[in-house]
């Protein structure tokens, strides 16, 4: 074979230097015709198709769905599956290395790493690539690790009755700084730091019962959980300190240094930070630490979704810090605080804009009102979070009223019929309650509940929003000036991609009643209920998490250059191979959900 045959270029960059020698022997060279078919639909493949030079069109019958360039490599499926899904057509004069399947089903059983990019399903594909990564080290190696792989020493038992100066002997005996209290039928734990306190703070005297100074209310993880669900949970709950279990028993203790010690990073030690503020001026620094971790945690190789829950617990954490600093007694006493959109669902990363409100139980004083609008959405303004372009923000009256008031103007959005009412409606479904009175926002989505409920040409003008934007097929990107006017090289991929994922799921969620706002949980909950297939779900997901990844490195792309202009744009010319393949896969299964809900909510009728 040639010895041009670039052996870096994905996948054959996975492939040991003795398989790719391999590889190379058995590799031939075609050239093909323009308009001669080189593998079509429906029917198997001796070759996978290595383009050399020239140009490959990807066809659905009349409808182009790709065009293959030089270092790009069809059809997977023909070969591995039997069956192409597509017809590739030579639109030019194009030289292809043939590599015979007998050589690519004996590296694919060898290799797993290789076999990944064969895979016909997204989620698998994704998972074995994700695989493949982790071996290679790095962030994901190592919180994949499990939490007893990092926990130290065994757990010291105490009775509580047992005094505060048998505890400290026990805990100096055993060189450990926590032990677990037992009582009766609850378990506790006690540290060094709060035997302290007892007796210099408190001046408690040394024969006072463990047990009063003990914390019952413990959080724990289980041995065989991996480190990154540790660190969310030391995140959520704000705790330097988690308790482990082993069959049930509490067996130890996972402690922050433990983290510290196997990667770089302080999302677990931002909540101290954060609830040890005393201004804002103070809680200004924690929000940039936290825009900080995104970054550190996306360069050290963690998973997208990973990065989007650490960072909204993080940030959640910041907002309901934020509102007890500037809310006034009687907000405080009255609302609710809620997040909207993807800050609603967890899914934002990078900071895009502030999607928030509040609701309010019942009359504050207007002056408390409006200082309180001012004080936290220019807080947010100073913290880095851009104003929402929708002004769908605290400042604005529409979106921090009365509970009474809310539900009054969901009716007259619902009645409205128009695509703004119904994105209005759509932001407000994402929302999460964050602190205050947070009931007040599940009855108010429970009256939107009740609004929606049988109505059918009303969910279908509201999932007609999944139109507003094409989801294009990659080497076709002319056709996309007119639905997201960028230029030929680029998609939005937050317009193609990330919205008709969202806004589906989102408006099958709103037909059968599921409250969850995350899209993931929203797509369990459908599957549960038999709305989808489990596979097909599982790919839906999995798109959704490759938009969001590809989003993500742009976003940060946007940030190094000081402009957020561009920051959802991809340019396919730019990725390897591979990523294009699970793009190009991703894309197809986004055209298949919007076939779904155009047909199960009729929306060519709108």
């Amino acid at each position: 074979m040639s010895s041009g045959f670039d052996a870096q270029n994905p996948p054959f960059d996975r492939l040991a230097q003795q398989e790719v020698e391999e590889l190379r022997a058995a590799t031939d060279i075609g050239y093909f015709r323009p308009g001669e078919t080189i593998v079509a639909r429906g029917r198997p493949s001796d070759f996978l198709h290595v383009v050399i030079k020239g140009a490959v069109e990807a066809r659905d019958g009349e409808a182009l769905q790709g065009v293959l360039g030089p270092r790009d490599s069809f059809d997977s499926r023909a070969l591995v599956h039997g069956a192409a899904g597509e017809d590739f057509v030579a639109a030019e004069e194009t030289l292809c290395f043939l590599i015979p399947r007998a050589t690519v089903l004996a590296l694919i059983a060898r290799n797993a790493a290789f076999a990944a990019f064969f895979y016909a399903d997204v989620s698998r594909k994704l998972e074995a690539f994700s695989e493949a990564r982790k071996a290679e080290g790095g962030m994901e190696s190592v919180l994949r690790a499990r939490v007893r792989e990092a926990m130290h020493g065994r757990a010291v038992f105490i009775e509580g009755s047992a005094t505060i100066e048998q505890a400290g002997q026990a805990m100096r005996d055993a060189n450990t700084n926590a032990a677990f209290v037992r009582d009766r039928e609850r378990t506790g734990v006690v540290t060094g730091m709060n035997l302290a306190k007892a007796v210099v703070l408190q001046r408690l005297p040394l024969d006072t019962p463990v047990r009063e100074i003990t914390h019952f209310d413990v959080v724990a993880v289980d041995e065989d959980d991996f480190l990154f669900e540790a660190l969310l949970s030391m995140t959520r709950h704000g705790k330097r300190r988690l308790a482990v279990r082993s069959g049930g028993a509490f067996a130890g203790f996972l402690e922050d240094i433990d983290l510290l010690g196997r990667f770089a990073g302080n999302s677990q030690l931002i909540p101290g930070r954060i609830d040890r503020a005393r201004d804002v001026e103070e809680l200004a620094v924690a929000a940039h630490e936290i825009q900080d971790q995104v970054e550190r945690l996306h360069r050290q190789g963690m998973k997208v979704e990973v990065i989007a829950e650490i960072t909204s617990d993080l940030n959640r954490r910041l907002f309901v810090r934020l509102f007890e600093l500037v809310a006034p007694a009687s907000i405080r006493e009255q609302g609710c605080l809620m997040l909207m959109g993807s800050e609603g669902r967890g899914e934002q990363t990078v900071r895009t804009d502030q999607d928030n409100g509040l609701l309010l139980a019942g009359p504050v004083p207007e002056a408390d009102l409006a200082a309180f609008r001012e004080a936290f959405s220019g807080a947010l303004d100073g913290f880095g979070f851009p104003p929402c372009p929708g002004n769908v923000m605290v400042r604005n009256p529409l979106w921090s009223q009365p509970a009474e008031g809310m539900v009054r103007q969901l009716r007259a959005w619902v009645m409205e019929r128009t695509p703004d009412a119904a994105m209005n409606i759509a932001i407000f479904l994402d929302g999460v309650a964050l602190t205050g009175r947070t009931a007040l926002l599940a009855e108010t989505k429970a009256a939107l509940f009740d609004m929606m409920r049988g109505e059918a040409v009303l969910l279908g003008r509201f999932a007609h929003l999944i139109e507003s934007f094409a989801t294009p097929s990659i080497g076709v990107l002319g056709t996309l000036m007119a639905s997201v006017g960028v230029t030929d090289d680029a998609i939005d991929i937050k317009k193609a991609g990330i919205f008709p994922i969202v806004h589906g799921v989102r408006t099958m969620a709103l037909e059968k009643g599921i409250t969850e706002t995350s899209t993931a949980e929203r797509m369990a909950a459908l599957v549960r209920a038999g709305s989808f297939d489990g596979e097909f779900g599982r790919d839906i997901i999995s798109a959704h998490r490759v938009f969001m990844g590809y989003r993500l490195a742009s976003q940060l792309d946007a940030v190094r250059r000081g402009s957020v202009e561009g920051e959802s744009l991809l340019r396919p010319s730019r990725m390897t191979a591979v990523d294009r393949d699970i793009l190009r896969d991703s894309l197809r299964v986004v055209r298949q959900f919007r076939d779904v809900i155009a047909t199960r909510f009729r929306t060519a009728a709108f």
